[in-house]
C-alpha cells in the first residue's frame, strides 16, 4: 500500500550528521514550532548502489507559492494533483536525463552525496531567515524515548526522502504510489532563492501507472538494469519509450486578446518524423486534449489549445503523452512567468 503519512515538515535545520557506510543516511536536526524532528535521507540504496540524484539551484515550479504560505511544522500532503505533494514524473519536477548516479562519499570536493547535501544545509544552518521543507514519510512520537541521533526526547522524524513510485515487485512495491515522492526544498529570502534537491534509487522505474504507480514499462535487461527502455532511434514509437523525443519548449498562456488564445509548442529531436496520432496534451487539471498530424524531423509545430485543456495565468504544468499514454516530455512554470500578457514563455529543451 502507499505511505500511510505522507507529509512534509517545515522548519529550521539547527544540526546535522553526515552519512556513512555504516549509516547510509545524512541526518538533519530540525527545529518547527518548538519541536524538534530528525530528517534522515537515503544516500545509498539497500543494495549498496548508487543513488541518483539532482539539484536544482533556482528551482522554479508553481508549487513553491503554496510552500511559502505553509505554517511551521508537519503538514499533511494529500497524494492528489494540484496540491502540495509531490510527483517527480506526473508533477514535471525533472526530465528522466536529469538524475545523475553519485557515490555517498568520495575523495575530492563536490563529487558525492554527503557534499552535495551538505552545502545547503550549512548555508541553511548559517541563514536564520532560511527554510527547509522534507516531504516524506513521518514517524513518532515514539513515546519517552530518545532520538538515536540528536538526543532529543519524545524522538519523531521524516524518512522516504526519495522517489516513492515504480519500486520494482520485492520489498519496497507496497510504497509505491502516485503523488507520495520524497525531496528537500530549502527557501532563502534574502536572496528570493528556492532550491531543490531530488533523489532515486536505480531499480526505480521512471514510468509507472497513473492508479498504482507500478512499473509501466518492464525492465530492459540491455539498459544497465533500469527498469525502462531507451529510445531506439531507428524504430520509433509506439515500439520504445520515447523519454524527450518530441520536447514542449515553448508556451502562450496569458494572451492578449479576448477570448484568450493558448498555445504550445513541439519540437520534433528526432532525425525521422514523428506521428501524433493518438498522442495529448495533459494540463495541471489532468485534462487532456488529442493530438493530430506529423512533426517533420527537426521540426517544431505549434499546437492551439482546445478545451477541456486550460493553460492557467496562475501556473501550471503542461504533460506530453504517447499513444500508450506514456509519458514523453513534460515542463512547469510558475505565475511570475505567466505574469505579462503576450509573452512566450520558452522552455529549457
Amino acid at each position: 500500500m502507499p505511505l500511510k503519512n505522507y507529509s512534509v515538515l517545515k522548519g529550521r535545520p539547527i544540526n546535522n550528521r553526515l552519512a556513512t557506510g555504516r549509516s547510509p543516511h545524512y541526518q538533519v536536526l530540525v527545529s518547527a514550532n518548538g519541536e524538534l524532528h530528525r530528517i534522515a535521507i537515503n544516500v545509498q540504496s539497500q543494495d549498496g548502489s548508487e543513488v541518483q540524484f539532482l539539484v536544482r539551484s533556482r528551482f522554479e515550479h508553481p508549487i513553491t507559492e503554496a510552500l511559502a504560505a505553509l505554517a511551521e511544522g508537519v503538514s499533511p500532503a494529500p497524494s492528489q494533483p494540484n496540491g502540495i505533494a509531490l510527483d517527480y514524473v506526473r508533477g514535471n519536477l525533472m526530465q528522466p536525463w536529469e538524475l545523475k548516479p553519485l557515490p555517498l562519499s568520495a575523495a575530492g570536493p563536490d563529487n558525492d552525496l554527503n557534499e552535495k547535501l551538505d552545502a545547503y544545509v550549512q548555508r541553511a544552518m548559517a541563514d536564520e531567515e532560511s527554510w527547509i521543507y522534507a516531504f516524506g514519510e513521518t514517524w513518532g512520537p515514539e513515546n519517552d524515548k530518545a532520538d538515536r541521533y540528536f538526543g532529543f526526547r519524545p524522538g519523531r522524524g521524516i524518512h522516504d526522502i526519495h522517489m516513492n513510485q515504480g519500486n520494482p515487485p520485492g520489498r519496497f512495491a507496497g510504497d509505491n504510489g502516485p503523488y507520495q515522492d520524497g525531496g528537500l526544498i530549502f527557501w532563502f529570502p534574502r536572496e528570493e532563492q528556492w532550491v531543490s534537491v531530488f533523489l532515486k534509487f536505480q531499480t526505480q522505474a521512471w514510468h509507472s501507472d497513473d492508479a498504482s504507480a507500478n512499473p509501466a514499462v518492464p525492465a530492459d535487461p540491455d539498459h544497465g538494469g533500469e527498469p525502462h527502455a531507451p529510445v531506439d532511434r531507428d524504430r520509433i514509437p509506439p515500439r520504445d519509450v520515447p523519454d524527450g523525443l518530441v520536447r514542449i519548449i515553448a508556451a502562450l498562456v496569458n494572451d492578449t486578446h479576448t477570448p484568450e488564445r493558448e498555445t504550445v509548442t513541439l519540437l520534433n529531436t528526432a532525425d525521422v518524423p514523428v506521428d501524433l496520432t493518438g498522442w495529448s496534451l495533459k494540463d495541471k487539471q489532468k485534462n487532456a486534449m488529442p493530438l493530430t498530424g506529423t512533426i517533420a524531423a527537426g521540426a517544431t509545430l505549434t499546437v492551439a489549445v482546445q478545451a477541456p485543456v486550460a493553460l492557467s495565468n496562475k501556473g501550471g504544468i503542461i504533460t506530453l503523452l504517447d499513444e500508450k499514454k506514456i509519458k514523453v516530455h513534460g515542463v512547469a512554470y510558475t505565475k511570475e512567468q505567466a505574469r505579462q500578457p503576450g509573452r512566450t514563455i520558452p522552455f529549457q529543451a
